[in-house]
């Protein structure tokens, strides 16, 4: 059994969509059992609309809820029976496997790295979301937890990355590349040309140099990384062109009688392909290298996309990720 504990509260369509991704996840997977932490009496109300196994589902009081807008490090200390902070407690004294939300991104990040706890020797844990691609998904690598890093964090990411996307995804031997302006290994900014030598020396991940930002929805590469300030540019790129474009095909298909039959032709192979592009599909981000699983899914996440990420910890848990990172990274110790 795994157990994950669920922010409740967290989310801009708070306990409504927690709660249903909740029902509707340990539906689909037998073997997870989820812990809502939140406000008991609201998580009961929502849970009361709902027929789920009653042994599948329990629920943690936390009387506090941390608000998007506070100061991270302040709500972490301050309110220490806020869903957040109890939800990663759990996780802390291995009372729950994982913990996933929908709130706050600062205090998740601190959070994570105050409560939970970094394994020994990562430096900096990243956000890592799947994307999806042409040829399937890549690993964006970080997103959003450290805009300011160093070339040692990179190579951590990258290795990171790797084992991430090669036991959670089943891909043998992932691509790893490094955002940059250009292929050529002379250009990029100081942090890309010091990071490319030191991941082109790495004999334990699969590294085929520089990738252009035009080539990441081809799927030119399976772990893509870079630091947060470009990787977060580059994952709100993507959702905003994503959604743009789909809004202009179905306005574009309504503009005639001609382009309306045409629709109904087209529909089911575009759904489908759409449907491919979907980035929910694939759960939440996990803030990889800390002692247990913390996943970040999108502030306005529905509540298939709740379900996803909470069964996205499956793998992580029967994978034994954390362990494999905390091998990686004493083998490199050792080869020092």
């Amino acid at each position: 059994m795994v157990r994950i504990a669920v922010d409740a509260m967290g989310g801009d369509h708070g306990p409504s969509q927690m709660v249903a991704g909740a029902v509707e996840a340990v539906a689909a997977k037998p073997q997870i059992q989820v812990l809502l932490v939140g406000q008991e009496d609201v998580i009961g109300a929502e849970l009361a609309k709902h027929t789920y196994d009653k042994e599948k589902i329990a629920v943690v009081n936390a009387t506090e809820v941390i608000a998007t807008e506070e100061p991270p490090v302040n709500a972490i200390r301050k309110k220490k029976d806020s869903s957040i902070v109890v939800g990663m407690g759990l996780v802390k004294k291995k009372e729950a496997d994982a913990f996933v939300s929908a709130g706050s991104s600062g205090a998740i990040l601190v959070g994570g790295q105050v409560i939970v706890g970094r394994i020994k020797g990562v430096e900096r844990p990243p956000l890592a979301p799947l994307i999806p691609t042409e040829k399937g998904v890549s690993l964006l690598i970080d997103c959003g937890a450290n805009v300011d890093a160093r070339s040692s964090h990179l190579v951590q990411f990258a290795k990171m990355g790797s084992i991430y996307m090669e036991h959670v995804m089943g891909i043998k031997r992932p691509r790893v590349a490094i955002v940059n302006i250009g292929a050529e290994e002379e250009k990029g900014n100081a942090l890309v040309k010091e990071t490319f030598p030191l991941l082109k020396a790495c004999t334990d991940i699969n590294f085929i140099g520089s990738i252009e930002a035009r080539e990441i929805p081809h799927g030119g590469a399976d772990v893509i990384v870079c630091e947060a300030f470009v990787g977060n540019v580059i994952l709100k790129l993507y959702e905003g062109v994503g959604a743009t474009l789909i809004g202009c095909v179905k306005k574009g298909m309504m503009t005639s009688l001609r382009s309306k039959i045409g629709a109904l032709l087209v529909k089911p192979a575009l759904k489908a392909t759409l449907k491919s592009f979907d980035a929910s599909r694939y759960g939440g981000a996990p803030l990889l290298g800390l002692n247990g699983l913390v996943v970040k899914t999108h502030g306005n996440s529905k509540a298939n996309e709740v379900k996803n990420s909470i069964i996205q910890c499956v793998a992580f848990k029967e994978q034994q990720i954390n362990e494999k990172i905390r091998d990686s990274l004493e083998a490199a110790k050792k080869e020092e």
